[in-house]
Formats: structure tokens, C-alpha cells, sequence
């Protein structure tokens, strides 16, 4: 028995046509379509149909709306997305624990790559996790630890794993190829 649904960029695309808070859809393209339709848009949208479509519409906001957070750095949407207690599970060293951590994070971020875009190649969505495959582009025309941009192209990947309780991302682990960002950026030789 299947118990996943996959949706192409096309058919996700198509459903999320669709305004947040309409009545409770009954497959995975409805459930998407349920979301917000200025966030990001996961190429692909794996989901465990086993799980209740409340359930998932839920989830899939949640991470859409962190997901965009880093595209648009905008403080209000990573403040939705995230549990007032957000652990981040992998925590990089000097970074703040809770919301302070990804919100500074996103500032440096935008301070190096002003035009930061985050795609989402893949979203999963089973039991209380979404694991978010994110593809990160955009040019190293700001500054970074005293380093001045010269237009560098940025272009990486990360994946995310949140766990969600009651709509928002309590828990995240991540890992960033921070190495390939780095050298960049030419702060890393390569």
C-alpha cells in the first residue's frame, strides 16, 4: 500500500491556488493548497497519507513559512513559524539559543548575499517532522567577517528537520554545506 503522496512542482504549483483556512481538503494537492500562496513552494511535496490533512496543512505552513523567512529575512514570518520555546537541535557555536539564533543568522546572511533566495528542491512531511531540502542562491555583494563582496556567485544546498507541535517548528536540526559557501565567498581557500 502507498502511503505517501508526491506532488511535481506543477500539480503543487496548481493547488496552491487556494486561500489558508478553507475547509479541511482530503488529498495531499488540497492540503497544500490550504497554505499561503505568496511562500515558497516546494518542488516537490512528499506527504505520509496517513496522516490527518489538519494535520499536515499544518506542518507544511509551518515550514513554508521558515522556508521564506530566509528569502525575505523578514522577522514576522520566522516569528510565526517558530514555537515561543524553538530549540535549535544543532546549534552553531556563538549562535543564540531560541528565536535570537536564526533571526541574527538571517541578518549576517543578508548582510553578505542581500539577494538571498531559498528554493525548496523537496519538502517531507510524516508523523510530526517536515524535512526541508533548501537550495540557497544569490551574489556575495554585502560584507561578511570584515569581507568585502565582489558580486560572487553563492550557491548551496541545506537540509532542515523540524519537528511541529500545534502549527509551529519547536525543534530544528539543519546542516548547511557551509564549507561550499564559504569558499565562495573566498573566505575558505578551496
Amino acid at each position: 500500500m502507498n502511503t505517501q503522496t508526491v506532488l511535481s512542482a506543477a500539480a503543487l504549483t496548481l493547488a496552491l491556488g487556494a486561500t489558508f483556512g478553507a475547509a479541511l481538503p482530503a488529498s495531499a494537492a488540497e492540503v497544500a493548497a490550504s497554505t499561503d500562496a505568496n511562500l515558497v513552494q516546494p518542488h516537490e511535496l512528499i506527504v505520509d497519507k496517513s496522516l490527518p490533512a489538519q494535520q499536515v496543512q499544518q506542518q507544511v505552513r509551518a515550514a513554508r513559512l521558515y522556508d521564506t523567512f530566509w528569502s525575505t529575512g523578514d522577522e514576522a514570518q520566522a516569528r510565526a513559524a517558530l514555537a515561543p520555546d524553538f530549540t535549535d537541535r544543532t546549534l552553531p557555536a556563538g549562535r543564540a539559543q531560541g528565536i535570537a539564533g536564526p533571526l541574527a543568522a538571517s541578518k549576517g546572511f543578508h548582510a553578505a548575499v542581500p539577494d538571498v533566495h531559498a528554493d525548496v528542491e523537496q519538502m517531507i512531511v510524516t508523523g510530526d517532522r517536515v524535512i526541508a531540502h533548501l537550495h540557497f542562491t544569490g551574489h556575495f555583494t554585502g560584507t561578511f567577517n570584515g569581507v568585502q563582496g565582489k558580486g560572487q556567485t553563492v550557491d548551496f544546498i541545506a537540509t532542515d528537520i523540524y519537528r511541529i507541535r500545534d502549527g509551529q517548528i519547536a525543534d530544528n536540526w539543519h546542516l548547511e554545506d557551509n564549507l561550499t559557501f564559504l569558499q565562495q565567498l573566498g573566505v575558505v581557500a578551496k
